[in-house]
């Protein structure tokens, strides 16, 4: 599906992934552990997304941006390849939140209000849930960040557009970024009452815009030199990065030393990598979207029959069920991998490749159809 071939993956990021996707479901699961202690490392766990936006940017960088600045770029064939990798799913999860929905009302148990919002089911099939197009939070909530997601996407020329430009002037690129964000965050928190990084479906589209920009900025520094010494670097931004969170400093702080993180690992070289860069490091990062994804609908399930199996009141969950149900997530997550995500993301792919083949097939030549070599 790329223009271009794509260039060599770059593993510790993609394990990377997993951890951002455990961050935010061990914040969403916060509120059923019996009495869980304030944590703000926990809290700040939607900050997980702000991760995935950045590593969104720094990866699609990498793959299209020079594509994009040397105009041998498909924007349709880019798209195509973007809704192979997130729609199915975000559908597959739709309706599965509509069917547990349904089901936990059947069988009397407690549903919140908006999750069947039919006024909001159009803008969910359409990933344009994010852009204030949505009455309510319905249906799977944590793909609001998929319709902010496909904004970021069908922008994608734009940033290349003005990154490309900049690919000589790294540190200008990520210095403009950084102030960028720092001006959003601080302005938007200003006009609307609440941090950006808060936002979802009012402002989600919003949201990805600095960080996807950012993600670009930090490509170019790579680009130009990776750092010197990756190992450290990681091990020192990751600490800070935590820290910001733990101590409750302002999000735009623990995003940028998130960029930071993700700099480092992009830095170290696969060979060099450790585990890291393991088969089940890079396996986990690789369901880290359906982990993400399945987390609602999970929740609903299981939260709702080990409260009513352990009589747990207000769905508190002591200590050894909470874990049990956190534990089992990635196994979900691997089952809906290979279930639905990935085989329809090949068979979306492979559609393309088909119609592609048949489109050279029928090429004109002296007004006969012209076969054309596939290899």
């Amino acid at each position: 599906m790329s223009p271009v071939q794509t260039p060599a993956d770059l593993r510790p990021i993609t394990a990377l992934r997993f951890g951002a996707a455990i961050w935010v479901a061990v914040y969403a699961f916060w509120e059923n552990l019996a009495g869980a202690p304030s944590s703000a490392l926990v809290q700040k766990g939607y900050l997980g997304v702000e991760l995935f936006f950045v590593l969104s940017g720094f990866i699609l960088s990498h793959v299209y941006l020079q594509a994009a600045g040397e105009k041998r770029f498909s924007y349709r064939s880019f798209l195509w390849a973007r809704v192979a990798r997130v729609y199915p799913l975000h559908l597959a999860t739709l309706v599965g939140v509509g069917l547990l929905a349904g089901a936990a009302l059947i069988a009397g148990m407690s549903v919140d209000g908006n999750v069947l919002s039919w006024a909001s089911l159009p803008a969910n099939l359409l990933m344009v849930h994010a852009w204030g197009l949505a009455p309510v939070a319905g249906w799977n909530h944590p793909s609001w960040s998929i319709s902010a997601e496909w904004f970021a996407y069908l922008c994608f020329p734009l940033f290349a557009w003005v990154f490309w430009r900049l690919r000589q002037r790294p540190v200008l690129a990520f210095l403009g970024a950084a102030v960028f964000l720092a001006a959003l965050y601080y302005g938007f928190e200003r006009l609307a009452g609440f941090p950006l990084t808060e936002a979802t479906i009012r402002w989600g589209a919003l949201r990805i815009v600095p960080c996807f920009a950012l993600g670009c900025a930090l490509y170019l520094v790579y680009r130009r030199a990776p750092l010197k010494a990756p190992w450290t670097a990681a091990a020192v931004s990751f600490g800070l990065m935590v820290m910001s969170a733990a101590l409750g400093l302002w999000d735009g702080v623990t995003v940028l030393l998130a960029g930071a993180l993700i700099l480092s690992l992009a830095s170290l070289p696969n060979e060099r990598a450790g585990w890291l860069a393991s088969k089940p490091a890079v396996y986990l990062g690789e369901i880290s979207y359906s982990v993400y994804m399945v987390c609602v609908p999970w929740k609903l399930l299981a939260v709702n029959l080990a409260a009513k199996v352990t009589d747990a009141p207000d769905k508190q969950l002591q200590l050894f069920v909470w874990l049990a149900i956190l534990a089992l997530l990635p196994v979900v997550a691997a089952v809906s991998y290979h279930l639905v995500e990935h085989p329809a993301r090949k068979a979306l792919r492979g559609m393309a490749l088909r119609h592609k083949s048949a489109s050279s097939d029928k090429t004109p030549d002296a007004g006969t159809p012209k076969r054309v070599s596939q290899s």
